[in-house]
């Protein structure tokens, strides 16, 4: 499999924009995982961490879900990995698969696609409960840019401990 990552523009609206490094930076984490197999993807970085790139998945789909379809979309809908709403419990892949862990992560990326394009505005708001206050659909855009981004930096060092590749 190979991942095509688009640039974002260098002249653009704000949502344009916004929406291009959401998914530049998601593009990113597959690519991260291009090519390895199953066993790669659930190695882990070191003791006592749990962190692979399987988990990354499994975290960012959880992530995903919760913010455009629990809080955007007010969507009353479970967690996928983390029950009690750990979301340090999806990091742990060992007993997945690529499969089961990028279909539900793609599925909620389509979801968090489909909900950001119906919003009239960035400033469609929903209620995220664990700050008891409304947020923006920008400022959540935003939220999951720079929760990829970082995780994105994770991302790199695993894949470069699997297979000493390294860069974009």
């Amino acid at each position: 499999m190979t991942t095509e990552r688009i640039s974002p523009p260098l002249i653009g609206g704000e949502r344009e924009t916004l929406r291009a490094y959401l998914d530049y930076h998601r593009a990113t984490l597959a690519m991260k995982c291009d090519g390895l197999s199953d066993e790669d993807l659930r190695r882990q970085s070191m003791p006592p961490s749990t962190l692979s790139l399987l988990g990354l998945v499994r975290h960012m789909a959880e992530v995903e879900r919760a913010w455009f379809r629990r809080v955007i979309n007010g969507e009353d809908v479970p967690h996928v990995w983390s029950p009690e709403g750990d979301y340090q419990v999806a990091y742990d892949a060992s007993t997945s698969t690529r499969s089961e862990a990028f279909d539900a992560w793609q599925r909620e990326v389509e979801h968090s696609r489909r909900i950001e394009a119906a919003a009239d505005s960035l400033d469609v708001t929903g209620y995220q409960v664990k700050w008891g206050a409304d947020v923006s659909l920008r400022l959540v855009m935003l939220h999951l840019i720079h929760e990829y981004a970082r995780h994105n930096g994770h991302a790199d060092f695993l894949r470069e401990g699997i297979d000493g590749t390294v860069g974009a």
